[in-house]
Protein backbone atom coordinates (compact mmCIF):
# COMPACT_ATOMS: atom_id res chain seq x y z
CA UNK A 1 0.00 0.00 0.00
CA UNK A 2 2.93 2.56 0.99
CA UNK A 3 3.63 2.66 -2.92
CA UNK A 4 -0.04 3.50 -4.02
CA UNK A 5 0.28 6.32 -1.12
CA UNK A 6 3.38 7.88 -2.50
CA UNK A 7 1.99 7.72 -6.39
CA UNK A 8 -1.22 9.34 -4.42
CA UNK A 9 0.78 11.76 -2.58
CA UNK A 10 2.82 13.11 -6.31
CA UNK A 11 -0.58 13.04 -7.83
CA UNK A 12 -2.60 15.22 -5.64
CA UNK A 13 0.29 18.01 -4.92
CA UNK A 14 -1.47 17.94 -1.81
CA UNK A 15 -3.38 16.87 0.41
CA UNK A 16 -4.05 13.33 2.75
CA UNK A 17 -4.31 10.49 0.94
CA UNK A 18 -5.92 7.03 3.08
CA UNK A 19 -5.55 3.36 1.33
CA UNK A 20 -7.08 0.23 2.86
CA UNK A 21 -6.29 -3.30 1.96
CA UNK A 22 -8.02 -6.69 2.97
CA UNK A 23 -6.29 -9.54 3.36
CA UNK A 24 -7.73 -13.19 2.79
CA UNK A 25 -7.84 -13.62 6.65
CA UNK A 26 -10.74 -10.45 6.49
CA UNK A 27 -7.83 -8.34 8.23
CA UNK A 28 -7.18 -4.62 7.21
CA UNK A 29 -3.70 -3.08 6.32
CA UNK A 30 -4.27 1.02 6.06
CA UNK A 31 -1.62 3.46 4.65
CA UNK A 32 -2.33 7.57 5.49
CA UNK A 33 0.42 9.84 3.04
CA UNK A 34 0.40 13.59 4.17
CA UNK A 35 2.40 15.86 2.04
CA UNK A 36 5.18 17.29 2.76
CA UNK A 37 3.60 20.99 2.37
CA UNK A 38 0.70 19.83 5.31
CA UNK A 39 2.72 17.79 7.82
CA UNK A 40 2.73 20.51 10.19
CA UNK A 41 -1.36 20.69 10.20
CA UNK A 42 -1.73 16.68 10.12
CA UNK A 43 0.40 13.91 11.18
CA UNK A 44 -0.08 10.52 9.55
CA UNK A 45 0.93 9.26 12.51
CA UNK A 46 -2.48 10.12 14.11
CA UNK A 47 -4.46 10.21 11.04
CA UNK A 48 -3.64 6.08 11.16
CA UNK A 49 -4.09 5.61 14.86
CA UNK A 50 -8.11 6.90 14.00
CA UNK A 51 -8.11 4.28 10.80
CA UNK A 52 -6.88 1.75 13.22
CA UNK A 53 -9.37 2.16 15.66
CA UNK A 54 -12.15 2.12 12.95
CA UNK A 55 -10.59 -1.29 12.27
CA UNK A 56 -10.64 -2.21 15.23
CA UNK A 57 -7.03 -1.95 15.58
CA UNK A 58 -5.27 -0.60 17.78
CA UNK A 59 -1.58 1.92 17.42
CA UNK A 60 -0.18 2.08 13.75
CA UNK A 61 2.92 4.23 13.42
CA UNK A 62 5.65 5.49 10.89
CA UNK A 63 6.31 9.40 10.04
CA UNK A 64 4.33 12.48 9.79
CA UNK A 65 4.28 11.66 6.13
CA UNK A 66 3.56 8.58 6.19
CA UNK A 67 1.84 6.15 8.39
CA UNK A 68 0.24 2.34 8.82
CA UNK A 69 -1.43 0.25 10.58
CA UNK A 70 -3.73 -2.72 10.73
CA UNK A 71 -6.85 -4.02 11.94
CA UNK A 72 -8.95 -7.37 12.52
CA UNK A 73 -11.80 -6.17 10.97
CA UNK A 74 -11.60 -5.28 7.42
CA UNK A 75 -15.29 -4.97 6.39
CA UNK A 76 -14.99 -1.45 8.45
CA UNK A 77 -12.67 -0.10 5.63
CA UNK A 78 -15.69 2.43 4.65
CA UNK A 79 -15.52 3.01 8.24
CA UNK A 80 -11.75 3.91 8.85
CA UNK A 81 -11.96 6.59 5.44
CA UNK A 82 -14.66 8.36 6.95
CA UNK A 83 -12.45 8.39 10.51
CA UNK A 84 -10.14 9.87 8.66
CA UNK A 85 -12.22 12.45 6.66
CA UNK A 86 -14.03 13.82 10.17
CA UNK A 87 -10.51 13.84 11.96
CA UNK A 88 -9.40 16.08 9.26
CA UNK A 89 -12.87 18.30 9.23
CA UNK A 90 -12.52 18.78 12.79
CA UNK A 91 -8.96 19.92 12.76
Amino acid sequence: LKPLADAGKKTLGSGVVVFVGAGEDNKASVVVGVTDDLTGRFSAVDLVRVASAALGGQGGGGRPDMAQAGGPDASKANDAIAAVRAALEAA
